[in-house]
């Protein structure tokens, strides 16, 4: 007995044909519509923009030009990365105060993080004492606005560390720290500096003209921190195929610091003690006051607002964490450092790009106490002189956002290579 069934075949029907309509009451076409007419929108506001600015400027007897960075600056800048003096170009002076932002911003974060994580881990003390002196430093810290810091500290700098002349004689009121290596006084901390005793010139690049030296010892750096990398994936690698990790402490040890210590050898690197002479101490380095307020107000500030990001990632990861290191036997200090703090950073880094982004915009500061940054020079002295505001503001706020976006993708990167993945 055979049994048949009809096979009904179901069609697709054909799609219609496209109609201007489409674009408004179809789903399809709808949000593509709405973002064009919106570009279309955008665009017209920027464009009559700059057509009112442009008019404006030539109602004024004004063109938009940026010819003025080759100018001569006419001001001195006293905290000095580069070489630079009063005949040198705006453009120069730019660069200087671009440098000296850099410096700080790079400074105050790393004092920021040090004293955050050191705060943030002893907040969670069992230490009845220990846990309420942090609590003070975050709560007094971070509910004082951070010009009022700066302030502070650079009052403290000025009026309460001795002068120059208080060095000298057989019964000096100051001695100077570390062996008479360090010179802290009321016009700035004189610290030694690394000399080279045979240069190898210099590089000009445009308006830059950085020492071949240093940049050989970055390079050398940065090529010791590849090969380093390679070596511990090397050794995690093997690890994960046999189940022992081979040593690599000291082959560590002689790719970081072997060929730098090779390198400042050959170029008979020596150090340069800070000297009084005269009124004041020559030689070495010389920090300045306002550098000095500057890394200390905003790192202290700032520390606390870190202090509170690694306190919050930490009780983030499950006390089961710790109960299970501390059943394996591992100390409390090293079931921080080990198994709390690494799971952590992915809570604390997203924030923690906030507060860096925070630090390296409050640089600009720096004139309440006369440091020289890209505020104070290209926005500042070299607006006034040149008249150029627009010009001036547009080229700063672009070198901020370029820093912000290089500190963010920087911080971004670091935070995919510590987050959990998913198997």
């Amino acid at each position: 007995m055979s049994t048949t069934s009809d096979q009904t075949t179901i069609s697709t029907p054909p799609k219609p044909a496209f109609r201007l309509s489409m674009l408004l009451y179809d789903q399809r076409y709808r949000s593509i519509t709405i973002q064009v007419f919106f570009l279309f929108m955008l665009m017209l506001g920027a464009a009559w923009l700059i057509d009112n600015t442009v008019n404006n400027l030539r109602a004024l007897g004004k063109d938009f030009s940026f010819a003025f960075l080759n100018n001569p600056a006419g001001y001195d800048i006293n905290q000095r990365p580069i070489e630079y003096n009063s005949q040198m170009t705006h453009g120069r002076a730019a660069l200087v105060g671009f440098l000296n932002t850099i410096i700080l911003a790079v400074l105050a974060c790393i004092l920021a993080t040090v004293l955050g994580v050191i705060a943030g881990v002893l907040r969670l003390s069992n230490n009845w004492i220990v846990g309420r002196l942090m609590t003070v430093y975050v709560e007094v810290f971070r509910n004082i606005p951070t010009l009022l810091w700066i302030i502070i500290f650079g009052a403290i700098m000025t009026e309460a560390m001795p002068a120059p002349s208080a060095f000298r004689g057989d019964t000096p009121a100051a001695s100077m720290l570390f062996n008479d290596s360090v010179a802290i006084t009321n016009r700035g901390v004189y610290v030694p500096s690394i000399e080279f005793a045979r240069d190898l010139g210099t590089l000009t690049i445009g308006p830059v003209s950085p020492d071949i030296s240093w940049l050989l010892v970055f390079a050398i750096i940065a090529v010791g921190i590849v090969a380093n990398k390679k070596l511990i994936d090397h050794a995690t690698a093997v690890q994960n195929a046999t189940g022992v990790r081979p040593k690599t402490w000291w082959k560590s040890i002689l790719i970081l610091l072997g060929p730098i210590v090779v390198y400042f050898i050959a170029l008979g690197a020596h150090l340069e003690y800070p000297e009084l002479r005269g009124f004041n101490f020559a030689g070495g380095t010389h920090m300045r006051n306002s550098l000095i307020a500057m890394w200390l107000g905003l790192g202290i500030y700032t520390g606390a607002f870190v202090a509170e990001n690694v306190r919050s990632g930490i009780l983030a990861i499950s006390r089961g964490q710790s109960e299970a290191a501390f059943a394996l036997g591992l100390q409390p200090g090293k079931t921080m450092r080990l198994i709390i703090l690494p799971q952590a950073l992915r809570v604390i880094i997203p924030p923690l790009i906030s507060q860096y982004l925070n630090i390296t915009k409050n640089t600009s500061l720096g004139l309440a106490v006369g440091y020289m940054d890209l505020r104070s020079t290209l926005g500042g002295i070299t607006i006034n002189q040149t008249g150029r505001e627009l010009e001036g503001m547009l080229l700063m706020m672009l070198i901020y956002l370029a820093i912000s976006l290089t500190i963010s993708g920087a911080m971004n990167v670091y935070n995919s290579r510590v987050k959990l993945k998913e198997r």
